[in-house]
């Protein structure tokens, strides 16, 4: 359950995140779907990382 609610968190943050980089400038002209799925892709991956860190963090800080 705590998952999932790191997840509901971190997704949102880590899409505002990367709306300060500008993936328009690696691809070429009239990609714009693939430049959305790459944009989709890349926030769901970040957000799947900070979860992790973040539960594995609060997990082993409770073990000592």
């Amino acid at each position: 359950m705590l998952k999932i609610a790191l997840y509901i968190v971190t997704l949102p943050i880590s899409i505002w995140a990367l709306e300060s980089l500008h993936f328009e400038v690696l691809f070429k002209k009239g990609r714009v779907l693939q430049m959305k799925i790459l944009y989709v892709m890349v926030s769901f991956a970040l957000s799947y990382l900070v979860t992790n860190f973040l539960y594995d963090f609060a997990y082993f800080s409770q073990l000592r």
